[in-house]
């Protein structure tokens, strides 16, 4: 075919983003130079953002077997598990971190419309959003509280607006991410198994149609700008940031819901990084088909729109179907009626290669799979970095203690609730919806949260945790206690862990340190998940965060989705019913440590470790006792023991009966039932495999039963209704005190 377009050259591919000798590699690929059109189409599709080149072969290594499986990690546009013969749960976690250090509104916000779109081109209906958060130190930086209260009004705005409840999430401050936040989403969906749709083109001789919002200039190199260090001249991008309509979505979304349904659809995928030739080169590879594009007939909102802009355009809002040729009058009805424009902009033909058209002239002719299965796959030198040591051990709430100085305590335990780490994050979720659906039964602020399944009994608990403190320590056991706290938060519902999702984020990639650290989380993620039995289904890859103030701590983040086959079985962080006082039980191998904790961090001591220690099957075991005593009724409520350790989760289990009766219960715990040891360590250090869980006279026998060298169950106390005290033996400290501190950790930075 005879390419109008000019020749692109080596210097250009540079400056678009790819690496030194991959312009070579692409003219040993076509056996020509490519056209200026082609290279830039393979700066977006080669980038790393969409290409994973520098993280592809270690991912293909990740544990993802169970029988519940329904398409292989990468296959579609998100994961996918049976949740019974009829249903199945679509769900997938990705960053949005550069656009949002950019522009903090539309970044947040084209990141939760982007992973809300990668759930319904399956056919899936979203009822739930998540998100994971990291931010520098909010009282130290003025553009830091700037970027957090941006960020969360982008995310609010968004989801508000197009109807998903954001059931929760998590934050956390660090300094190290000051000049680059994270902000990840997670979306999860519900679909009838015998209609979803697959990305997979079925053959040459179909129409491909263009759905959704008109394309425009925003987000051009979108995918390049996310494959490299954030600087002071990429901050002021923003032309590579998209701009998101919540409103329009919602259109987009049913529309497309309502085609899957009625069998319309043969093939689709949503238009993201990289847009229409990352959507039209990877859905041509799947099916081994050709495209032709003509792109005169793309829907346009700017005039003078040339090849290379329409086809790396990340307007947002915009799908790309292939329907059969015969079906366009309904698909076109269906677009109709929900007044949005849908196109037919090409067709899928004989061969394999991708034929970009305007105005009847070619600017662009090669396979796709040179595009996509073809882009360079790199494993980079990686060199291990010693593991910091902590400091020693605090013995300050110990002293108080002894000298029974309740004034101290309390000072000591208010402080550490104020944390921003550790403090409520109630002034951020109440700015968004988490009841829109009449989904919800356990919403945020607590473990997991638990939404419905629609037409049927059962629930999923949905999680996501990060701890990118642990990672910087040891990144390969770091990981590990990453899942493991992601599997309590959804094991602590009465949920049986069944799926995990991923979005790794990290440093550049050619830094050997940086890909240690990637190189190990992966793989403990990987060897964690096994242990589990918790395949991993979808995931995402940032890398290049950092600044010129340097690295991001590593941060992989965890999205896990539980079952729970009947809902009522769900249990609460704190009881329901306080007419009666209940027994307050210890469950879990408790080895609790200060160091790399949460009170050593607050407490302004450096980095270190070790971390504390972790046994998976210890850890499996007490996520299955879980599930076996919440099924038979036992719990009455139940918390994991997580950062600001047993101190901080018997706080969380009164401040929610306090935020949802108005009485502070009162909560004595017997801290010689803990051991030998320094009261910081035994009430503020953090353990793995630990939960806190009260339990009725009527069933604290069947808890004590359970008890076993895998799972220890010890009497800690009581809880009761009113009274509103921590009764620490003969210390007594005013719970509303702490409340106060808690609750009014982060208000002040969104007033």
């Amino acid at each position: 075919m005879l390419i109008v377009d000019r020749e692109g050259t080596a210097e250009e591919a540079k400056k678009l983003g790819l690496k030194d000798g991959e312009f070579d590699l692409i003219v040993g690929h076509l056996g020509r130079k490519p056209s200026f059109t082609e290279l830039a189409m393979f700066s977006g599709m080669w980038s790393e953002h969409c290409s994973y080149k520098n993280s592809i072969l270690l991912l293909k290594k990740l544990y993802s077997e169970s029988d519940r499986l329904l398409a292989k990690p990468g296959e579609e546009n998100a994961g996918s598990l049976k949740i019974n013969d009829k249903q199945a749960v679509v769900f997938k976690v990705e960053s949005h971190n550069h656009p949002s250090a950019v522009e903090p509104y539309q970044g947040a916000a084209t990141g939760v419309g982007g992973i809300m779109r990668d759930v319904f081109t399956m056919g899936a209906r979203p009822i739930a959003t998540l998100n994971s958060l990291r931010f520098g130190m909010p009282a130290k930086d003025q553009r830091t509280r700037y970027l957090l209260r941006r960020v969360v009004k982008g995310i609010g705005d968004y989801g508000n607006s197009l109807g998903i409840a954001n059931t929760g999430g998590e934050i956390f401050f660090h300094e190290s991410y000051t000049r680059n936040p994270l902000v990840n989403a997670m979306t999860v969906g519900v679909a009838d198994i015998d209609k979803m749709a697959t990305a997979k083109i079925p053959g040459p001789g179909k129409w491909v149609v263009y759905v959704g919002a008109k394309t425009g200039r925003d987000g051009i190199h979108g995918a390049s700008f996310a494959s490299k260090n954030l600087s002071k001249e990429s901050e002021e991008e923003r032309s590579a940031v998209q701009v998101g309509d919540p409103f329009l979505e919602k259109l987009v979304m049913e529309a497309t819901i309502e085609c899957i349904q009625k069998k319309l659809v043969l093939a689709i995928q949503d238009m993201g990084a990289a847009g229409l030739v990352s959507s039209s080169s990877e859905m041509a590879a799947s099916g081994n088909v050709g495209v032709r594009l003509d792109l005169e007939k793309v829907p346009a909102r700017e005039t003078g729109m040339v090849p290379f802009e329409f086809m790396l355009s990340e307007s947002q809002e915009r799908m790309l179907m292939v329907i059969e040729p015969g079906n366009w009058d309904k698909v076109k009805a269906v677009f109709d009626k929900w007044e949005l424009d849908a196109a037919v902009i090409g067709e899928t033909t004989e061969g394999k290669n991708l034929q970009i058209f305007m105005d009847g002239k070619c600017y662009a002719d090669l396979t796709a799979e040179i595009l996509t299965k073809k882009a360079p796959r790199y494993e980079r030198e990686q060199k291990p970095v010693a593991m910091k040591q902590g400091a020693a051990d605090l013995n300050q709430l110990d002293e108080l203690l002894q000298k029974a100085d309740i004034s101290g305590v309390t000072k000591l335990f208010a402080k550490l609730l104020a944390h921003p780490n550790l403090c409520s994050r109630q002034p951020i979720y109440r700015q968004y919806d988490t009841d829109i659906g009449l989904k919800r039964v356990i919403g945020p602020g607590q473990n997991g949260c638990v939404v419905r399944v629609p037409h049927s009994d059962s629930a999923l608990a949905v999680t996501i945790d990060g701890n990118g403190y642990y990672i910087a320590i040891d990144p390969y056991k770091g990981a590990q206690h990453t899942v493991a706290e992601a599997v309590r938060n959804i094991a602590a519902t009465g949920a049986v862990p069944i799926g995990l999702t991923n979005c790794l984020n990290f440093a550049n990639p050619y830094i050997p340190e940086n890909y240690w650290f990637f190189a190990q989380a992966v793989t403990g993620m990987s060897d964690a998940c096994r242990e589990f039995k918790v395949p991993i289904v979808s995931g995402n890859v940032s890398f290049y965060n950092e600044s010129e103030d340097g690295p991001v701590l590593p941060t992989p983040t965890m999205g896990v989705v539980g079952l729970l086959e009947k809902a009522v079985h769900a249990v609460p962080a704190a009881p329901a019913d306080l007419s009666s006082k209940l027994n307050l039980f210890l469950c879990g191998k408790f080895a609790p440590s200060q160091q790399a904790s949460q009170y050593h961090y607050a407490e302004g001591k450096p980095l270190g470790g070790p971390l504390p220690s972790l046994d998976l099957k210890t850890e499996l075991a007490g996520a299955q006792k879980l599930a076996k005593l919440a099924g038979a009724g036992v719990l009455a409520a139940a918390i994991d023991l997580s950062a600001g350790g047993l101190m901080r989760a018997a706080c969380r289990v009164a401040f929610a009966c306090f935020e949802s009766s108005g009485k502070m219960p009162s909560i004595t715990l017997d801290i010689t039932v803990l051991g030998k040891g320094l009261a910081d360590t035994l009430l503020l250090g953090e353990t793995a495999h630990c939960y806190l869980v009260a339990v009725s006279d009527a069933n604290a026998s069947a808890l004590e039963k359970e008890h076993s060298a895998e799972f220890p169950v010890a009497k800690l106390g009581s809880f009761e209704a009113g009274g509103g005290k921590l009764k620490l033996g003969q210390t007594e400290i005013a719970l509303a005190d702490l409340y106060a501190a808690w609750a009014g950790g982060l208000k002040e930075y969104f007033r």
